[in-house]
């Protein structure tokens, strides 16, 4: 008769594979995410395996209707399916969008600029971007909804953090990685820490080629019930087109929209920004 230790063993090695698996379905899943459209060698390259294992999982979402491919170049490409699961994912969120949608159409128009909605990832020291107005300029910064930049190098991600539990920003920044992606990053914990302060004193974020050279951004939190941040909306300028003279106007374009769209969301007046 087997002992416990031969049990657990034996229980534990099922799941061990089945992690397995699930990692290379992602694999070859974010392989098709980033190429768009690619040949079994590419996606089996990309994801780390063998073909064969690629082809499988390929002719099963395909079988699933989350892939498809092309008759003509044999390529694979993931189908509208895989979006429309994503969308009904965030109904949850449809409300805050909604409500965003609003104010940030009204900042795009007083501004021009690109206008982005960001959250927080819960796992990662991240923001996601979920929604978007792009710039009425040619010469414009460009996001890509469900982007995600790290919070240490983004007004978003700074304007998420200041309304956070000092707690909770202690944890993440114990937690954080700040590798330096533009010239002015900020890469050590201690000066991030005194620019969330800075954030939350003057009720709004601001970050000046900290994430992408040539780029300025200015952000503020949007507020749930309990005046916590549950998501940020930004500005984000080429730095050849900030106008100095309007930095005081541009905040008060952003207080008056985190304002509006946290009393939509029950934030009482006492801790709106």
């Amino acid at each position: 008769m087997p002992d416990s230790k031969s049990k657990a063993s034996s229980r534990a090695e099922p799941k061990t594979e089945n992690a397995a698996a699930v990692l290379k379905v992602f694999a070859v899943l974010e392989a098709l995410v980033d190429e768009r459209q690619a040949s079994l060698a590419v996606i089996a390259q990309r994801a780390m395996t063998s073909k064969t294992t690629a082809h499988r999982l390929l002719q099963t979402m395909v079988d699933l209707g989350y892939a498809e491919q092309d008759g003509d170049t044999e390529k694979y490409r993931l189908t509208l399916k895989l979006f429309s699961l994503g969308a009904r994912s965030l109904n949850e969120e449809s409300d805050l969008i909604r409500i965003a949608d609003k104010v940030m159409g009204r900042l795009s128009r007083a501004t021009g600029e690109c206008i982005n909605l960001g959250v927080m990832d819960d796992r990662e020291q991240r923001v996601a971007y979920i929604h978007k107005y792009d710039s009425f300029y040619n010469l414009s910064t460009q996001s890509t909804l469900g982007r995600r930049n790290p919070l240490h190098s983004t007004s978003l991600g700074k304007a998420l953090l200041a309304w956070r539990s000092d707690e909770e920003i202690g944890e993440r920044l114990a937690r954080m990685e700040m590798p330096k992606l533009a010239p002015r990053t900020i890469t050590d914990a201690d000066a991030l820490l005194a620019a969330i302060l800075q954030v939350r004193a003057q009720g709004f974020a601001e970050e000046i080629e900290e994430s992408e050279a040539g780029v300025r951004c200015m952000a503020i939190p949007v507020l749930d019930h309990l005046g916590r941040s549950i998501a940020a909306i930004s500005i984000s300028f080429p730095l050849f087109r900030f106008d100095e003279t309007r930095k005081a106007e541009y905040a008060g374009l952003l207080k008056s929209a985190s304002r509006e769209a946290s009393t939509a969301l029950g934030c009482p007046p006492d801790k709106l920004v």
